[in-house]
């Protein structure tokens, strides 16, 4: 009995550290989305590239065509015409960092739940809330791209409507990342039900409303 016991803790150890590490990657990727945000450099990178994208220019031939279709939009004629190869690598740089690390979350969280689900190390009770947040944070990648092609045409910026629900749909994914994460360790943690209350991301996220408004 003893053994089963260990056996178990150990296996929500290494799903918990997991989802840990998921959670302080989105964390990170809110604040460094702010920051993309208030640099003004989420419009710098006007090409949706999902595997080609990974890398970025890698040659002043490479830099001068990201800049080139950077020039085609109407931040660049309206705001930035001034601006220098230099300058637009500083913006540039934010954005690509920005997806970069929406990739590696993707990466991190499908591989791991792919390996954990195969070797039935998660009970199945959790499997469903952990496959509608890998379904979450695919649509975040699109709806990332539905954001930014609404300052590619007739606007200097993206539309606000689909800024908010970029950012409110990452705080969802983030406080489902918590939940279940606490979920796993509550052995070691304060919580000493089986089950973590089901209100607790309902008031996360009442939380997060109550402060945006």
């Amino acid at each position: 009995m003893y053994i089963n016991n260990m056996k178990v803790e150990n296996k929500n150890i290494y799903i918990s550290c997991w989802l840990l590490l998921i959670t302080f990657l989105v964390a990170l990727m809110i604040v460094i989305g702010g920051l993309t945000r208030l640099t003004d450099s989420g419009l710098s990178i006007t090409t949706w590239d999902l595997v080609s994208g990974i890398l970025p220019p890698l040659s002043l031939n490479e830099w001068e065509k990201s800049f080139s279709l950077y020039k085609l939009i109407p931040e660049y004629k309206l705001l930035n015409s001034s601006m220098t190869l230099d300058q637009f690598k500083i913006i540039y740089w934010w954005e690509y960092i920005h997806r970069l690390l929406g990739r590696f979350v993707g990466l991190f969280f499908l591989i791991p739940l792919l390996y954990f689900t195969f070797k039935k190390k998660i009970r199945k009770n959790s499997l469903l809330s952990l496959y509608i947040i890998l379904l979450l944070i695919f649509f975040q990648g699109f709806i990332g791209w539905y954001m930014v092609r609404s300052g590619l045409t007739e606007k200097t910026d993206v539309s606000h409507y689909r800024l908010a629900m970029h950012l409110t749909l990452a705080f969802i994914i983030f406080i489902l990342l918590l939940w279940n994460y606490l979920k796993y360790r509550e052995q070691q943690a304060f919580i000493s039900n089986k089950k973590l209350p089901l209100h607790l991301p309902i008031f996360l996220l009442f939380f997060y409303f109550y402060k945006s408004a």
